[in-house]
């Protein structure tokens, strides 16, 4: 059995990390969360739970959702929200579970190229759970969509590259672009540095994990915390360039949108959104109540601001029910929707921009406060207008002053 560690994760978050709300690999899993025990070929040996709604019919659509380091599938069932999403909107939701043999901390190993490329370990044994929950319910191929917190992040993302021909669209939550990493050292790299690659070569990644795919690539939520010292902001922002430009789509928004838990949408055409959470840590973003937006609760690393996967679902087209994926980006309740975002705008050098608080450098590369925006060399010689979208929360508004 293989057994890596994620070393980079568990020295980052050693000091902070308690066994509060944690579940061990032994503990049983919570109601109406089902094991199946025979799911086709398990190259990566992981544990396949599912949750069915009760008369759910077929022709629906299947949502694959994967914890993050420590985890358990029973903890994301338990908080994430989505098995109430599943009932309200009629989807089978599927529940992979890592095991300490194969990683110590529970982690999915979406930095080995044994377990996170095509037809390869744990990527392939995701797709045999994919291909199970279909025949059993008989649910839309053309409907397939999966999400992943931190390593369940990272693995996502693999996957999103590794099958698009599988899924129609994912939601990364602080998690790290497609093949950012091919070992534990270069993972520790990638969740605390910038990588300094341009748009065109995270987009080169992610397309060499299925050389000659011609069909449509997924649509892609990003979630990232601006207090994420686990998994830093920077990769919120690399996810951006990454899947705007498998898309072919500018890094510039279309539209930005405020809402509630301090976060800021950013919106790039209808194929990618990067929800920026002000302040938050390293986490799943839930908001526990009845209200028409809200789901999930808290728990270890499931943090109170916005129901993400509601969020993410509505992004998806879930709510819709049958037919296509929307052409259209809807979220609610917006409060605000404009394609020149109101607030401060400032004309100013990257320099300037920086000693005033609206951007921060990097190993020479300047980054605006809050959207993590790429603006280019940290110097007097370039410059750009920033928008101030929300406290703190700064976009690119070139022209738009």
């Amino acid at each position: 059995m293989r057994k890596l560690a994620f070393a980079g994760l568990a020295a980052i978050t050693a000091a902070a990390l308690t066994t509060a709300g944690m579940a061990s690999a032994a503990d049983p899993p919570a109601a109406s969360l089902v094991q199946v025990s025979n799911f086709g070929a398990n190259p990566g040996a992981l544990a396949m739970y599912t949750y069915t709604p009760s008369g759910l019919e077929s022709g629906r659509p299947v949502v694959v959702a994967l914890h993050g380091c420590t985890q358990s599938a029973s903890d994301y069932y338990t908080h994430s929200g989505w098995p109430a999403l599943a009932d309200k909107w009629r989807f089978e939701v599927v529940f992979p579970q890592q095991s300490t043999a194969n990683n110590s901390l529970k982690c999915f190993n979406w930095f080995s190229t044994a377990d996170d490329t095509r037809g390869n370990g744990e990527a392939a044994s995701v797709k045999s759970m994919v291909d199970k929950a279909i025949g059993d319910h008989g649910s839309d191929r053309s409907r397939v969509f999966i999400t992943g917190l931190s390593a369940g992040g990272g693995m996502t993302a693999d996957l999103l590259a590794a099958y698009p021909d599988v899924f129609a669209g994912g939601g990364i939550d602080a998690g790290l672009p497609a093949q950012c990493a091919t070992s534990v050292t270069e993972a520790t790299n990638c969740q605390q540095n910038n990588q300094n690659l341009t748009p065109a070569q995270w987009a080169s990644k992610a397309k060499a994990q299925f050389p000659g795919y011609g069909g449509p690539w997924p649509r892609v939520a990003i979630w990232q915390g601006t207090g994420d010292y686990t998994v830093y902001p920077v990769n919120g922002t690399e996810l951006r360039d990454q899947w705007t430009a498998v898309h072919g789509v500018s890094q510039t928004p279309t539209s930005t949108q405020s809402l509630p838990g301090s976060t800021t949408l950013t919106n790039y055409g209808d194929k990618v959104q990067l929800y920026s959470i002000a302040g938050m840590g390293h986490g799943t973003a839930v908001d526990p109540g009845t209200g028409a937006t809200q789901c999930g609760s808290t728990g270890a690393y499931f943090l109170a601001g916005i129901c993400s996967s509601y969020y993410t679902g509505v992004f998806w087209g879930l709510d819709k029910g049958s037919g296509t994926t929307p052409t259209t980006t809807t979220t609610a309740p917006p409060t605000t929707t404009t394609t020149q975002p109101p607030g401060t705008c400032v004309n100013a050098s990257n320099y300037a921009h920086t000693q005033a608080g609206r951007a921060h450098q990097s190993g020479g590369q300047t980054y605006a406060n809050g959207s993590n925006q790429a603006m280019g060399l940290w110097n007097t010689f370039t410059s750009h207008a920033l928008r101030e979208t929300s406290p703190g929360y700064w976009v690119l508004a070139d022209g738009q002053c």
